[in-house]
């Protein structure tokens, strides 16, 4: 069992959750001026890193909130929850600012 920490309701079960794939992935503002390729890009091309990774998840049996995570995908572990809007601390993510 893995607690996760919903940002809106707290510590739950993982099982209450659902996965959403990676964090802060910005829609491109003009689709329709898009590449076919550039597209398949922001659908389909994701990260895949060893180690903090901050993530989307929806509190699916609670609030129904999306919320992101940053986990360790070494360890599963569970490094930080923040709300949607928010960023995570640049510390936890190897020091990267995304502001």
């Amino acid at each position: 069992m893995m607690l996760i920490t919903c940002p809106y309701c707290g510590p739950r079960d993982d099982a209450e959750f659902s996965y959403g794939n990676q964090a802060h992935i910005a829609r491109p503002a003009d689709p329709a001026a898009c590449s076919d390729r550039e597209w398949a890009e922001y659908l389909y091309f994701r990260d895949n890193p060893k180690g903090p990774f901050a993530e989307r998840w929806m509190h699916a049996a609670g609030c129904r909130r999306w919320f992101h995570v940053v986990r360790d995908t070494n360890s599963h572990a569970i490094l930080q929850t923040y709300r949607v809007g928010e960023w995570p601390d640049p510390a936890i993510l190897g020091g990267e600012d995304k502001s």
